[in-house]
């Protein structure tokens, strides 16, 4: 069972064993579950951890750690439970009602910033923001760009802005809309998103902590997975300018080359898979003519 608040507890010794019931219940990295929720638990980084070793829990932080084992325990992931995630050195709030942010989506970032001139102004549309990370974070390292970020969930809106308001960034505002069926009235100078991409026949496969937690709508189209390529590649022209650039992530297997497929036509020129951090393609790179 996890730990009693009714007995004393060290750091060292709540690490050791926590690294031998994760271990136990079969997860894959037993030691890094444990040092996640005691971070965030006492507020502190995993170095602190271990120059504080001796250091004892109190009975309300005990109770917390008890509970949250408890939930991971049932495959929840950590962000929800802890309710952050990182994302391209951006603290963010995460919560069950938004997908949680990948390491991977950082190459989109990569992607646009090796794009676009450090100095240049330009407009950004976020299609399905989520959470808001991909705007947040280009809007962080691009403070002169303006950046829109647009979704159909209205609770996924309003945790965005609430992430934008706790960053104090000022450049990116965020809306309601549904990219399937609405209009986009703007132009805009750059498109990216990461759509739901995962074919309905693929999810029963997905570990439990997507499959169970994270929202299906922001992980599958409930199709083949290539919906929102369809509408990108058919309605960008009109909300992109003349040359303008779309940056999508892709998923794994042959998805890439199915989504690159509904590029190569007469109204788009360098089309471009980008590999992300493991040497797969997951960023589609495309310039209007």
């Amino acid at each position: 069972m996890p730990p009693s608040p009714q007995k004393s507890w060290r750091i060292i010794d709540l690490l050791k064993w926590g690294k031998q019931y994760f271990r136990k219940n079969n997860f894959a990295n037993p030691r890094q579950e444990i040092e996640l929720l005691l971070q965030e638990i006492l507020q502190c980084t995993r170095v602190d951890l271990y120059l504080r070793f001796e250091e004892l829990l109190n009975k309300v932080q005990l109770a917390n750690l008890r509970e949250w084992i408890k939930r991971r325990l049932n495959h929840e992931p950590i962000q929800y439970i802890t309710g952050k995630a990182e994302f391209y050195n951006l603290m963010l709030e995460v919560d069950p009602d938004v997908m949680i942010p990948r390491p991977e989506s950082e190459c989109l970032i990569d992607a646009v910033l090796d794009t676009i001139p450090i100095d240049t102004e330009l407009s950004i549309l976020d299609i399905g923001t989520g959470s808001g990370c991909l705007a947040l974070a280009l809007a962080n390292e691009r403070p002169q760009v303006n950046l829109t970020g647009i979704d159909i969930s209205k609770c996924a809106v309003e945790l965005a802005r609430k992430n934008d308001k706790a960053l104090n960034i000022r450049n990116v505002v965020f809306s309601q809309a549904d990219f399937l069926t609405d209009k986009i009235n703007e132009t805009f100078d750059i498109a990216i998103s990461n759509p739901p991409y995962i074919p309905k026949k693929d999810m029963p496969s997905l570990m439990p902590e997507v499959r169970e937690y994270e929202p299906e709508s922001a992980l599958t189209d409930f199709a083949d997975g290539l919906i929102f390529y369809h509408r990108t590649a058919e309605e960008c022209h009109s909300f992109l300018k003349r040359k303008g650039w779309v940056f999508l992530e892709v998923g794994l297997g042959n998805h890439p080359k199915k989504v690159k497929e509904l590029f190569l036509n007469d109204k788009f020129i360098n089309v471009e898979l980008i590999k992300d951090y493991n040497g797969d393609d997951r960023i589609l790179k495309v310039q209007l003519v």
